[in-house]
């Protein structure tokens, strides 16, 4: 689980519900979305510096970070695509594939809409979803309401 505000992952036995490691994720800061690949047992945590952050789910070593759009929110893997994605609210989502001997790149910033920032994966068609919508102007430092009848749901084919 990401502890944004210490800028960690924290370790939960779901049997005893107990916190059994905290581990720093330098240099990442205030993270958010957190995403596993089950079978190379690596953490996708995005935070708020543009940055993921890979991570060892077994020792909780950093291994690498890696550039992301701002405002993020989500991650996810695709274990079939052996990709990650980072859902960020400035109209891109950030693609990481995963190489063998755990080498890490950017694919590419794919294009979205402006607040597309919850993200979800189907792991067997490779769809992505990400959900957004158009707001109104913000009023005294307020977000902007929702405009009525304009949330969409975004279906992406990563190829």
């Amino acid at each position: 689980m990401n502890l944004e505000s210490a800028s960690s992952i924290a370790v939960i036995n779901t049997t005893t519900y107990k916190v059994e490691n905290v581990w720093p994720i330098v240099p990442g800061v205030e993270p958010t979305g957190l995403a596993l690949d089950c079978e190379t047992h690596r953490l996708f945590s995005v935070c708020a510096n543009k940055i993921m952050v890979i991570v060892n789910a077994e020792n909780g070593k950093v291994i690498t970070s890696l550039p992301i759009g701002e405002k993020c929110d989500g991650a996810a893997f695709d274990p079939g695509m052996k990709c990650a994605y980072s859902s960020n609210g400035d109209k891109t989502m950030t693609v990481v594939k995963e190489g063998n001997d755990d080498k890490f790149t950017v694919s590419e910033n794919f294009p979205t809409q402006e607040g597309a920032r919850t993200i979800a994966v189907n792991k067997m068609t490779h769809h992505i979803y990400l959900s957004a919508a158009d707001f109104e102007p913000a009023q005294d430092g307020k977000k902007g309401k929702i405009k009525s009848g304009s949330f969409v749901v975004l279906d992406i084919i990563v190829k």
